[in-house]
């Protein structure tokens, strides 16, 4: 079994979008792909909105997993918060053992399983268990996704730092451009963060609201990241 955790810096720098992207390249090469989140919080109709975002980018309805919906997010919570607390508010513990074996379901029934993350890496699961800890035990190497902006340097040499100390293998970073920044910030960030890490920048992700112009610029990062896989 192959499979990728898509890390971000951060909430909403661009997780969802580079999950779908991804599986529907590795879908274009003929490959048995779903995608997991772990847990999902702000589920206001019972279903993981970043599940139904990846299936809308990978040209596929919920038909395509309903065989395995509770595998595909075990954890759906109402309240769009940190996911400990969105748990709490509905008087439930998350379970990393329920996770980490929904996570080999999937596994043995498809080729390549990609998982979002959730937030950054440093998340709380519960009063004990942060997101991080859940992915060394899974032994997925990381994609790290980081929104383009100001502050991103720091938001994301201190994720590479958490994920080398728990020996987790980085494959590289994609930045993720937002509607609007500064063009300098913009050039700047890939380059001083690939200086200073020496990881793989995979490249940069334009802002592009056209769904399907949005993949086909996406299409020569994703055969970086295949090639590391």
């Amino acid at each position: 079994m192959k499979g990728i955790f898509i890390a971000g810096t951060d909430t909403g720098v661009g997780k969802t979008i580079i999950a779908g992207c991804l599986a529907k390249y590795l879908l274009g090469k003929g490959c048995d792909v779903i995608t997991q989140k772990w847990a999902q919080s702000g589920c206001r109709a019972g279903f993981s909105p970043d599940i139904v975002g990846h299936l809308k980018i990978m040209g596929k309805d919920e038909s395509y997993i309903r065989d395995c919906l509770d595998e595909v997010c075990p954890y759906k919570f109402k309240a769009p918060v940190s996911p400990h607390l969105a748990a709490c508010l509905e008087n439930k513990t998350i379970y990393p053992r329920k996770i980490i074996e929904s996570f080999k379901t999937l596994s043995r029934s498809h080729e390549f399983v990609i998982v979002e993350g959730i937030g950054g890496v440093m998340v709380p699961l519960n009063k004990k268990v942060l997101l991080i800890d859940l992915l060394r035990e899974s032994g997925l190497p990381v994609l790290i996704a980081a929104q383009n902006k100001l502050g991103a340097i720091n938001h994301t040499l201190l994720t590479i730092e958490a994920l080398r100390a728990r020996k987790i293998n980085i494959l590289g970073i994609v930045f993720n451009n937002p509607e609007r920044e500064d063009s300098l910030v913009l050039a700047d960030n890939p380059r001083i963060v690939g200086a200073l890490s020496k990881e793989n920048i995979f490249g940069v992700l334009p802002w592009i609201k056209n769904q399907e112009k949005l993949y086909q610029a996406f299409i020569p990062i994703a055969r970086k990241v295949f090639k590391k896989l």
